[in-house]
């Protein structure tokens, strides 16, 4: 199988992650989906425009979630229940909202301007992180690997573009702070790959 994405973006990371941690093979290309040639590739296997894409034989997958959904029962492992679904919906708004943000700092916009898109933006985002610190705690999202492991993909990208404050969140940090230390994590840091 191979995963097509980037290094930097937390939705290839979390499949990433996963993969190492189960003892799934994934042959990973790195793309850089701005340059030419490598948004043509992105492209061709999926018009959405859009990383990550697993190419599994035949089968192109897109997105993080219908890809793990994919892994899951490719390898004969549970699937979530409602409520895991819904905090990994929760943790996606977050992170949708994040790189819509990023785009339009990067293209020049002021996204802290009285604007209603950015208003919502910020809105939604200060309260996902909000709700994700109180159920950090519950038995539903400790007993989810792929809940943990998109959590600290999300953390850890808000920490490498430096895009939100979250300190006064004490469950984040803390959570985020202990599982850091995972090599699957270390092996998948954005800060040490080309």
């Amino acid at each position: 199988m191979q995963l097509l994405g980037s290094n930097s973006s937390p939705f290839v990371r979390r499949i990433r992650v996963w993969a190492y941690r189960n003892a799934i093979s994934l042959d990973f290309k790195n793309l850089d989906i701005f340059a030419k040639a490598d948004r043509e590739i992105m492209i061709h296997c999926n018009p959405a425009r859009k990383i990550p894409i697993l190419i599994d034989d035949a089968q192109t997958i897109t997105d993080s979630n219908v890809i793990i959904r994919y892994l899951l029962e490719k390898n004969q492992q549970p699937r979530f229940n409602w409520q895991q679904e819904n905090l990994l919906t929760v943790i996606n708004a977050c992170n949708d909202s994040l790189v819509e943000l990023l785009l339009c700092q990067r293209s020049g916009f002021n996204t802290g301007d009285d604007k209603l898109f950015f208003n919502l933006q910020n809105e939604r985002i200060t309260e996902t992180l909000t709700y994700l610190n109180t159920q950090t705690t519950e038995s539903v999202f400790k007993s989810c690997e792929y809940l943990n492991i998109s959590l600290y993909c999300l953390l850890d990208w808000i920490y490498f573009r430096e895009l939100t404050d979250f300190s006064h969140l004490t469950h984040l940090t803390d959570f985020y702070e202990q599982f850091a230390q995972q090599p699957a994590i270390q092996l998948t840091d954005p800060r040490h790959q080309k």
